[in-house]
């Protein structure tokens, strides 16, 4: 980012083509990290006012899986335009019964269950130890519930999502586990994106688009099993409507937001 220029886009967006296949005059920009990168090229596009920048996080053709996905540079090229408020969909698969598919969830907590995954900006000689303990931006996740269900959609305005490594799904005892934890959700890219988005002071919130029962929860008679048909119908019709919550979102955050993780590195260094 030119810094004499100010920012190149206030918004992100992690989510496929389908976000900005509609919008008019989408530039297609490719952005260079020090980590290497990104999943693919970012789209800039105006939408009521605002820039916004695209990355599709598992490629425009979905060819990147979850434990390969490079989020450090990812988020690095949505800081280095500028973004200061970040919108993380991510499809999930329920552990709770109540939580019931085409359900969507604003979660406030992650449990991370990943390993290997390079997770931090700081790996040294400067050391920052920066908070997690809350992720997800307040604001942002209340604005996120107020859209949501305006457009009817029945949704949980809390909830714990925990973000195993992937590609493999959970075992059942596995899944029995994380129910029995009392977490919400299971994901596979929520961790480290939002972590890495606080480290780079970036306002993140996440919205859990729940597609079918984790196998814990039919393996103890409390869900009924899901053919991958209807997983299938339940992710298109889903991709459908958080399209407009994503677009109703961007035309409400006001772009002088102030957020607790525009702050996130204020008392975090070391020495």
């Amino acid at each position: 980012m030119n810094e004499e220029q100010g920012p190149v886009a206030d918004i992100g967006v992690f989510g496929g083509s389908g976000f900005y296949s509609l919008l008019e005059k989408v530039q297609e920009i490719k952005v260079e990290t020090p980590y290497g990168p990104p999943s693919d090229s970012l789209f800039l596009a105006d939408y009521a006012g605002r820039r916004v920048a695209f990355l599709p996080r598992h490629g425009r053709h979905h060819t990147i899986p979850p434990h390969a996905i490079n989020y450090r540079a990812n988020v690095w090229a949505m800081k280095s335009l500028g973004v200061r408020y970040l919108l993380s969909p991510c499809a999930v698969g329920s552990l709770q019964s109540a939580l019931e598919p085409e359900h969507f969830v604003v979660c406030d907590q992650y449990v991370d269950r990943t390993n290997g995954r390079r997770d931090t900006f700081y790996d040294g000689p400067e050391v920052h130890h920066v908070s997690s303990a809350d992720p997800y931006c307040l604001l942002l996740r209340r604005l996120a519930i107020e859209v949501i269900r305006e457009q009817n959609i029945l949704v949980h305005e809390s909830g714990t999502l925990v973000v195993i490594q992937g590609p493999r799904f959970s075992t059942k005892a596995e899944s029995r586990w994380f129910t029995q934890m009392g977490w919400s959700a299971v994901g596979m890219t929520a961790y480290p994106e939002a972590h890495l988005a606080l480290e780079q002071e970036i306002a993140v919130v996440n919205i859990s688009l729940i597609t079918d029962y984790d196998s814990g929860l039919v393996a103890a008679g409390e869900a009924s099993p899901v053919t991958s048909a209807e997983v299938y119908a339940v992710f298109r019709r889903n991709a459908e409507r958080i399209k407009t919550v994503i677009l109703e979102m961007i035309a409400r955050i006001p772009l002088d937001l102030d957020c607790p993780a525009h702050h996130s590195l204020a008392h975090a260094k070391v020495g």
